[in-house]
């Protein structure tokens, strides 16, 4: 028979122990939080943050089902732990008048912060009246990205919904190990500014499984972006994915060992895009591989553009100093809305070099895709449509 007296110890030790290894979990409501979609939550998410930041064990913050009204919030470290998990069951929503948030930047921030987690829930920007006044050719805000992370490492952002950002849906900037996992990313397809995910300065960053449907870039990859693994992305609509704009200033990083593969471009303007601004920079693209795409329509398939001088300023008759090299385009299939699917516009002063085709069917319609290459060197394997130039 069982000691009366020792159960009780032990029942009591038992509950010592789980009360000290417990994760303790920050719901936002019971932080005053109101899922109405109508009262300022702000405070209710920056205490919760508050509270997990300086915890010394991993903190969960919890985000129930409903919508929830934020401004602009910055989630700063450095934080005692390493390990928060933003849990969301719900939606948070941005101010309906973009004026409150617009020439913050950043509506969501996190910056400086080492494992962090973002699983689900959904993020609604509410951008549609800035698109109109933008495209209206009015005076207007430059936006705020949806989510932001800076300075930060071993961040997790997983099943998350974005919709209708003023600006970029998510941004990386400075970051190291970030893994970005079945991402749904929707705004209207004529939004502008309005990329799906765009990553500089950062490395060791994945991106697999993501549904984007955008104005502009379905993904965007900047200045000093190494090492990056994107898988099984559709894209569309959408202006494709693309490595820059690159060379708008005259001092940058390169970008270096990107792998991008089994990607479905839909109605996109562009497919797989390097695009540099004509005029002298010290930036590189080197080691690129484009692999196992589908284009359905897309209107400019294979594009490398090193021309780029948008408003005609700062550039005209002046070429790119960003060099591109090693860059492999394989198993690309599909059909193009453009006559010209494979169109290498390289620079004069830095010819591109070591470009490979190999695997390559595209067509035009019921008609021959033409391909066109100006300053551009490399080979072709296997069987070629359209024609290789190089």
């Amino acid at each position: 028979m069982v000691n009366p007296m020792n159960f009780l110890l032990l029942l009591l030790l038992f509950i010592l122990f789980y009360s000290a290894t417990a994760t303790p979990t920050y719901n936002v409501v019971q932080l005053g939080a109101k899922n109405d979609g109508r009262t300022d939550s702000t405070k209710a998410f920056t205490t919760a943050w508050a509270s997990a930041c300086s915890s010394h064990q991993s903190a969960i913050i919890y985000v129930p089902q409903g919508k929830f009204l934020l401004r602009n919030v910055n989630f700063a470290g450095k934080c005692n732990n390493t390990h928060i998990t933003i849990r969301i069951d719900g939606t948070l929503v941005a101010p309906s008048e973009y004026n409150v948030i617009g020439n913050s930047g950043t509506w969501i921030m996190f910056q400086s912060v080492t494992g962090v987690t973002i699983h689900g829930g959904t993020l609604d920007g509410q951008g549609s009246s800035l698109w109109s006044c933008k495209n209206s050719g009015q005076s207007c805000p430059s936006g705020a990205s949806s989510l932001g992370f800076s300075n930060s490492e071993n961040i997790v952002i997983s099943g998350l919904k974005s919709l209708n950002s003023q600006l970029f849906h998510i941004f990386i900037n400075g970051c190291q190990n970030v893994n970005v996992r079945g991402v749904t990313i929707s705004a209207d397809g004529n939004s502008p500014n309005t990329d799906g995910i765009h990553v500089q300065l950062s490395s060791s960053v994945t991106i697999l499984g993501a549904s984007i449907k955008t104005g502009d870039d379905c993904i965007s990859i900047g200045p000093g972006a190494t090492n990056l693994w994107m898988e099984h992305i559709t894209c569309g609509p959408g202006h494709g994915i693309s490595i820059g704009s690159l060379g708008k200033d005259t001092q940058e990083q390169g970008v270096q060992n990107v792998t991008i593969k089994t990607v479905t471009f839909s109605g996109t303007q562009n497919g797989f895009r390097i695009k540099t601004w004509g005029r002298p920079s010290n930036g590189f693209v080197k080691g690129v591989l484009f692999e196992g795409a589908t284009m359905e329509n897309a209107n400019n398939p294979i594009v490398i553009d090193q021309n780029y001088c948008p408003s005609e300023k700062d550039c005209p008759g002046k070429v790119s100093g960003v060099k591109i090299s090693q860059v492999t385009y394989s198993n690309i299939h599909g059909t193009s809305a453009s006559e010209v699917a494979v169109k290498f516009d390289c620079s004069s002063g830095n010819p591109c070099s070591g470009i490979r085709l190999e695997d390559v069917q595209l067509t035009y319609g019921n008609q021959t895709a033409q391909s066109s290459c100006s300053n551009a060197g490399g080979t072709s394997y296997g069987v070629v449509n359209p024609s290789s130039c190089l």
